[in-house]
Formats: structure tokens, C-alpha cells, sequence
């Protein structure tokens, strides 16, 4: 996974289920909600966690905040693990889903100071119907290049927003991340324990340099 692809991952598109539908009369009001819904955690993101006299530590925890405050974790962390979630025990669930959250903070929280400078673009919204609006938007880089394309998907309910998708120039992360997922699996037997040894592993090395 390119640097760029991973300016936020995590996220999943049938997360939406968890969301109503719009009335067609709701459908603008519910657009321009997300497009400042996104523009407000750009906002949030870049004050929290861009600033380099801010302790690292402390970028994580505000890191975390932010993941668990705007994206749907849960139902994210149970689509990326697809059929293999009713295999699992409640307990390889409960571990499964606190390594996932780990994992994106710990892989995450240092990239952001790679964008200090640059700016998000929002271009245009499109309700999906199914209860979901993608916000597209640009972000442009100071240092010139080409603006890197990155659409959120964010379900709607009761005027909560979660983001539940991010597509970075075409490429769902959650379908990024439910392929190396799955993969890990079947390689290991097709056993979710081999999955939740190789993420401890991972946020355990990944824990090392926080």
C-alpha cells in the first residue's frame, strides 16, 4: 500500500446497513451535512495532529479520539473480516476488533505530519440511497503535483455521521485491507487465532516506537 493510499484507512461501504435511507426531500440537507462533516474533521485532524511541538504520545490519543469518533470502527472491523467474523469465538472477536484499532492509530498517527501544509478540496456530494452520501474532494498538495483524489463514504443516521469508506484514487481501503486480511487467514489455515497472532505481532512492533 503506496504512502499516499494511506492518508486514512480503514472504512467499508456495507457499513451503511447500520444506517436509514434518506427521504427525497432530505436528500440536500443530508449532502451539504456530510460535506461539513468531512470539512470538519480535516479541520480537526490538521489542528490535532500536524503541529510538531505536540508530544507524539499525545497525537496518538488524539488520533484514537478522532478514528473512533468519526469513523464506524465496529462495523468496519467486522466487514474487513468478512465470513471469517461468524467463525470467530467472542473473545478472537472482542481481540480481533481492540488489534484493529491499534493497528490504524499505530500505523497512522505519524503520516499525518506528512501533510502539514496541504489542503482538502471538497468538489462535490452524491447521495448513494442506501442510506450513505460519498463526499468527493482533492487534496492539494503546496509543493505542487497532481491533487490526490480521496472520496469519503459517510452513513447517516438520527444527524450522526460516520464514515464508513475511504477511497484513495479508486481503491477502497476496506477492500484493501479485507484482501491482506483474508489472505493471512488462509494462509493460516483458514483460522482467525492466525490472523489475531500476526496483528499482536504487528501492533506489538508497531507499539515499540510510539
Amino acid at each position: 500500500m503506496s504512502d499516499r493510499r494511506s492518508f486514512l484507512a480503514g472504512a467499508l461501504a456495507s457499513a451503511t446497513l447500520f444506517f436509514a435511507g434518506p427521504v427525497a426531500g432530505q436528500a440536500a440537507g443530508i449532502e451539504e451535512a456530510a460535506r461539513k462533516f468531512i470539512e470538519s474533521l480535516a479541520d480537526k485532524a490538521i489542528q490535532a495532529l500536524t503541529k510538531q511541538e505536540v508530544p507524539r504520545r499525545e497525537r496518538i490519543e488524539r488520533f484514537r479520539h478522532l478514528f473512533n469518533e468519526n469513523f464506524a470502527v465496529a462495523g468496519i472491523g467486522r466487514w474487513i473480516l468478512g465470513r471469517y467474523w461468524r467463525k470467530a469465538t467472542a473473545r478472537q472477536r472482542d481481540e480481533y476488533l481492540a488489534l484493529f484499532e491499534d493497528l490504524m492509530v499505530a500505523s497512522y498517527v505519524d503520516r499525518f505530519t506528512e501533510y502539514a501544509g496541504e489542503r482538502l478540496t471538497i468538489t462535490k456530494t452524491v447521495p448513494t440511497g442506501d442510506g450513505a452520501v460519498i463526499v468527493f474532494s482533492e487534496i492539494i498538495r503546496p509543493a505542487g503535483g497532481p491533487p490526490i483524489r480521496v472520496d469519503w463514504r459517510v452513513g447517516v443516521k438520527d444527524q450522526t455521521h460516520k464514515i464508513v469508506d475511504v477511497i484513495v484514487e479508486g481503491t477502497s481501503m476496506s477492500t484493501t485491507l479485507r484482501s491482506d486480511f483474508g489472505s493471512i487467514i488462509r494462509r493460516n489455515g483458514g483460522k482467525v487465532a492466525g490472523l489475531i497472532d500476526v496483528l499482536r505481532k504487528k501492533t506489538e512492533s508497531l507499539k515499540k516506537t510510539l
